[in-house]
């Protein structure tokens, strides 16, 4: 590292992530080092890729000879004083991570499944040896809510986050809803735009929201926790009918992440599908875009909003952590803290935790499956304040319907004993499905 504070930087994956961070540094380097103060100069000279001989969507040439395809390499090298990881992936990702902290050389990634799955050791590494790891661009994109909470909040007890913090999952539900599509038919769009992988799975199975949720869980209170812990469903069963009934009791139905400390210190961690209402600010979060509101008791709720992912909005959150890496390296006052830093905390049990819910059937259409099914809920105790029947038109004939109940609050445990019971009838066909209904004030 030069006295002059010209910082070398090496980036692992050369992507549409990595060009957008090479293009970005090309563009605003200048800007950067003025807003700095002259105290920050970024320069990438090492670069981590599959193939040399690509071809790159960059803005300017890339000099063959910063090019590698050993990753130790790029860590080893001297002129690298900040590693930037945007391979992804849990294997070669962690390996790169911790080798590049135990040389002492500050880490910047994106890849939250990597901090979510493995962060608990890769945290333990930067703690020993005093060398952070930024992860801006891991939870939402080109939205700064890791600094945020790590910095403007630092005076503040987190109540909650509540978050829509999916792009893809997003995309798809708002399709259906605007259009009436079915979901096979918005995932393919979706994939065809790009908005959607080739394989999808992460995105709409709820884990990529998970992911992020369990980051901003440990940002707030500060424990590591095992994803294995935590409720997760996606969004792979909502119907067509299911966004039409939410619509005509002023519900949409979203991808939600809650994070929400309880009594006692406890914190509430899951991701569902749910209705929440039209009027509430986060039904307006539609295409690809984010939201994460916070609640804080100083601060009071918070709304932060923008594109959860492309190649733009991630770039702008990896240079925004390399500037914050460079500065810390510049001034040799590393300040930022270190996760976790609390050994222990407790998740409440997701069959403790109370709403109240919407609940689809696939029954077989006979008179009485309504006084079946809504005696055995009545037997739990659970309130019922509606059911309906949607009339599948295309179909008036068929031997199997939908039956929707709409349930008072109680706790997802006793719920999930009831739902036990019914599937054991003769008249229930398939497992019920079921969806949150959050009253988020």
């Amino acid at each position: 590292m030069s006295n002059c504070k010209t910082l070398g930087i090496g980036l692992a994956g050369f992507g549409t992530v990595g060009s957008g961070v090479w293009n970005t540094i090309a563009k605003n380097g200048d800007l950067i080092s003025d807003r700095t103060a002259k105290g920050v100069s970024l320069h990438i000279t090492k670069i981590l890729v599959r193939d040399p001989n690509k071809t790159r969507a960059t803005t300017s040439a890339v000099p063959a000879e910063i090019l590698t395809t050993d990753w130790h390499e790029l860590v080893n090298d001297p002129s690298v004083d900040i590693v930037v990881e945007l391979i992804g992936g849990t294997t070669d990702a962690f390996e790169i991570v911790a080798s590049a902290l135990l040389a002492k050389k500050p880490v910047v990634t994106g890849n939250k499944a990597l901090l979510a799955e493995r962060g608990v050791e890769l945290f333990a590494i930067s703690r020993k040896m005093e060398t952070p790891i930024f992860f801006e661009a891991a939870i939402a994109g080109g939205i700064p809510i890791v600094k945020t909470v790590q910095d403007s909040f630092i005076g503040n007890q987190i109540h909650s986050f509540t978050g829509i913090i999916n792009g893809t999952s997003n995309y798809i539900l708002e399709q259906m809803t605007l259009r009436g599509i079915d979901y096979p038919t918005a995932l393919q769009e979706a994939q065809d735009l790009g908005y959607a992988e080739a394989d999808p799975a992460l995105d709409v199975n709820g884990w990529d929201a998970a992911h992020k949720a369990i980051l901003l869980a440990t940002l707030a209170y500060g424990f590591p926790i095992d994803p294995a812990s935590i409720y997760v469903t996606g969004i792979e069963q909502v119907r067509p009918t299911d966004i039409q009934f939410a619509k005509s009791l002023g519900y949409v139905i979203k991808l939600l992440a809650v994070v929400r400390e309880r009594d006692g210190g406890s914190v509430e961690l899951r991701v569902q599908p749910s209705f929440i209402s039209q009027k509430h600010i986060l039904a307006s979060v539609n295409g690809v875009f984010n939201a994460v509101s916070v609640n804080a008791d100083a601060a009071g709720e918070s709304l932060f909003y923008g594109r959860g992912a492309g190649q733009g909005p991630t770039a702008s959150s990896v240079v925004a952590d390399l500037v914050e890496a460079a500065r810390d390296l510049a001034h040799t006052a590393r300040h930022r803290g270190f996760l976790p830093y609390r050994e222990t905390g407790t998740l409440v049990p997701i069959e403790e935790t109370s709403t109240a819910y919407y609940v689809r059937f696939d029954v077989t259409d006979r008179p009485g499956v309504v006084a079946e099914i809504a005696t055995v809920i009545a037997n739990h105790r659970i309130g019922i304040s509606g059911t309906h029947s949607p009339v599948d038109s295309s179909n008036p004939d068929a031997e199997f319907v939908d039956m929707v109940f709409l349930l008072h609050s109680c706790p997802f445990g006793k719920l999930t004993a009831a739902l036990a019971e019914i599937e054991s009838l003769d008249c229930v066909n398939s497992q019920p499905v079921v969806f949150r209904i959050e009253n988020l004030g």
